[in-house]
């Protein structure tokens, strides 16, 4: 049995759960989230507050879906109680951001600024121009939301410059070092 999957889902009282043939909808007081299941390869049940996922085999392919719809629906049962965050943070000379109703403007290094559309399900916050905070019930859709965003421009290991998670390390890199004695040697060998 999956050390994941068999882990019953507490299901808190303020939180709505109804399952339908190949979907549950999970409600709570952050919003409201939909996902589909396959239900050749797993049922899931309401049981006396609890969401239980059961598979119906044991080959890969239904150990491999016991555990991920388990861990999605985990997700969704905390995300609607309390909704997931991600901050990310502007470095470098002249970065900034605003909102703009849904659209996040940004002025990264471009020409002109980049204009990313939120979600309807993320909600962002910029504080100090230089962090964005993104929320959602929806830890994939936060997780997404903040990836793009930040590939918009990747840190950077000579400067550190770029859009990075709050708690990321950059790896720094050693820029070339001009008139280095290997150089000057070749130099007078000539």
């Amino acid at each position: 049995m999956s050390r994941i999957g068999k882990q019953p889902i507490p299901v808190p009282q303020d939180v709505k759960v109804t399952i339908e043939a190949d979907r549950v909808i999970v409600e709570g007081k952050a919003g409201k989230l939909v996902q589909r299941y396959e239900p050749e390869y797993v049922s899931v049940q309401m049981t006396d507050g609890t969401l239980v996922v059961t598979r119906k085999g044991d080959e890969k392919e239904f150990k491999a879906r016991h555990g991920l719809y388990r861990a999605l629906l985990a997700n969704m049962v905390k995300g609607v109680q309390q909704p997931y965050t991600k901050v990310l943070q502007l470095v470098g000379l002249g970065y900034r951001a605003k909102l703009q109703g849904k659209e996040l403007v940004l002025e990264i290094g471009f020409h002109d600024p980049v204009i990313y559309k939120l979600p309807d399900n993320v909600k962002a916050e910029v504080k100090d121009q230089t962090e964005i905070i993104l929320t959602s019930p929806d830890k994939q859709l936060v997780g997404e939301v903040a990836a793009e965003i930040r590939s918009l421009r990747k840190p950077e290991p000579y400067k550190g410059t770029g859009i990075r998670y709050k708690d990321e390390q950059i790896r720094r890199k050693e820029g070339k070092l001009a008139g280095s004695a290997g150089a000057a040697g070749g130099a007078k060998a000539g």
